[in-house]
């Protein structure tokens, strides 16, 4: 399941963290919170950045 998590701490500090995300989907899907909550600070990748999305179609020959 694909989600955004936006997490904000005692000092006001936000984090946003994508799930389930692959490539750079996770970058576009968020965006959008990230530019309308201003200067980013720091920035970090996960895995799940570097992976590539398994589109398979089925086809099946039995029926």
């Amino acid at each position: 399941m694909k989600t955004i998590e936006i997490i904000v701490d005692r000092d006001g500090r936000t984090t946003v963290e994508t799930k389930g995300f692959t490539g750079s989907e996770c970058r576009q899907a968020s965006r959008f919170i990230e530019e309308s909550l201003g200067v980013i600070t720091s920035d970090r990748t996960t895995v799940e950045a570097f992976q590539v999305e398994n589109k398979s179609n089925k086809i099946d020959l039995h029926g």
